[in-house]
């Protein structure tokens, strides 16, 4: 089965993630069980926590998604949203937050 363009994207975030040390993640079940628009993967890096929406061509986030993402970054986390375009800057993306967060 092919994978979809949003499935590539998750492919390639979650190696870059596997790669760096000192981070732990998930992606939230999707189904009647969680929170309506948690992010797609959520964790923490070096003590910051981060949640990331996963998007495909020019799809963007819905309300309630965007919505989250701003209660993340209310809470001093990272909230970012990765497509094609940015999905190789993920560590260059999470040590610059990083340095930014233990400054603040």
């Amino acid at each position: 089965m092919a994978m979809t363009p949003e499935g590539k994207v998750k492919k390639v975030v979650r190696k870059y993630l596997d790669e760096m040390r000192s981070c732990y993640y998930f992606m939230p079940a999707t189904g009647g069980y969680g929170k309506s628009g948690v992010p797609d993967i959520v964790g923490c890096f070096k003590g910051m926590f981060f949640g990331i929406e996963l998007k495909a061509g020019d799809n963007k986030p819905t309300p309630l998604q965007e919505k989250n993402l701003q209660q993340i970054t209310n809470a001093r986390g990272l909230a970012i949203v990765v497509n094609e375009h940015n999905m190789h800057d993920i560590q260059e993306i999470f040590w610059e937050a990083h340095a930014v967060h233990m400054d603040g």
